[in-house]
């Protein structure tokens, strides 16, 4: 028999941790698309505020550029009318001429062109006086159009400003995710290893029960080896199964290091049958939370830290063996351990 043992201890079931490698890999991409989606999260409303910002300064500067195209337009007409007003004055001019010559081709016209040419000097002084006016209009108009390239100048200059501070903040928020990323796979590969080294130590406690089965990530009790029929509190079996394990969660609780968040999980599950409801517990969701939190507790007896355990009841809506046959309700009634992270 002793051979036998050894032969059985030789062969190596690969697979179960091939699965907890898998698991453990969904793990940390579940938790990797939680850390990206927060940090685009906080992204969006950093650039949010960016674009509001941006915004408003495209909003001062199209009213800027409004205000230099209705200053443009006033300067045209200025420059219309300044055309107009040199227009007539050579007009004038060129009559004040005429009427010269018709003074000096006649004499006794003399006085007549002697009142006109009065007259046309003062309309002529009067125009002057309208061109020296539209002349400072100009002046004035250009000196506005020279302050509004400068606010424009500065806008832009704020603009650039903004959106230098929103590169930086996205290289920023690019190295964090990066470190974030690293840690976290630092993290993941402790913890893997020491749920191994859990799931090896488990294996060599309770390698010589039948009963207890290795599920994927989990060690699976079936609740006959530990409650009776329809009950929640720990046989004398279970009570010995249940030292074994709090012995090896002691041990390994002392090599884990601080930081690593870990925790056991306990699932009470329960096969389809329905309870009375007459009885201690009304449903199965009741009968399984319980079971978990008896186990629970008993551990925390035996000297495993209370902050390291959870317990957590399914009822009957997860099992692992379909069918109502009594085999299959015998396997979905069961106790699962699970080495995970908080």
């Amino acid at each position: 028999m002793a051979l036998a043992r050894r032969r059985q201890q030789r062969h190596i079931d690969y697979w179960p941790g091939f699965v907890d490698a898998l698991s453990t890999l969904l793990l940390a991409i579940m938790f990797l698309l939680t850390v990206f989606v927060l940090g685009q999260f906080f992204l969006s409303r950093e650039i949010s505020g960016k674009d509001a910002v941006l915004n408003r300064l495209n909003s001062q500067i199209n009213e800027l550029t409004q205000l230099l195209a209705l200053e443009k337009s006033g300067k045209q007409d200025m420059e219309d009318q300044l055309a107009a007003l040199q227009a007539s004055l050579s007009q004038s001019e060129g009559e004040k001429s005429r009427l010269q010559k018709l003074l000096d081709a006649g004499s006794g016209a003399a006085s007549g062109a002697q009142a006109r040419v009065g007259q046309l000097a003062g309309e002529l002084d009067a125009e002057k006086q309208v061109s020296a006016r539209a002349m400072s209009q100009v002046e004035l108009l250009n000196q506005q159009i020279a302050a509004l390239r400068a606010q424009i100048a500065a806008v832009e200059g704020a603009l650039q400003a903004a959106e230098a501070k929103d590169q930086a903040s996205q290289a920023q928020i690019s190295d964090l995710g990066r470190r974030l990323n690293v840690a976290l796979a630092q993290k993941v590969q402790e913890l893997n290893r020491y749920r191994s080294d859990f799931f090896g130590r488990l294996r060599e406690i309770l390698s010589d029960r039948q009963n207890i089965r290795i599920v994927g990530d989990r060690f699976v009790f079936q609740s006959e080896v530990l409650f009776p029929s329809g009950g929640s509190d720990l046989n004398e079996a279970g009570k010995v199964e249940m030292q074994k394990l709090a012995q090896a969660i002691i041990e390994l609780a002392k090599e884990i290091p601080p930081e690593i968040n870990w925790v056991l999980r306990v699932d009470g599950h329960t096969d389809n049958v329905k309870l009375s409801g007459n009885g201690k517990y009304a449903d199965n969701w009741e009968l399984s939370t319980a079971r978990a939190t008896s186990v629970v507790k008993y551990l925390i007896s035996q000297g495993v830290p209370a902050d390291r355990l959870v317990a957590a009841g399914f009822g009957e809506y997860t099992p692992i063996a379909s069918g109502d046959t009594p085999d299959a309700r015998a396997q979905n009634r069961r106790i699962e351990l699970k080495l995970t992270e908080k």
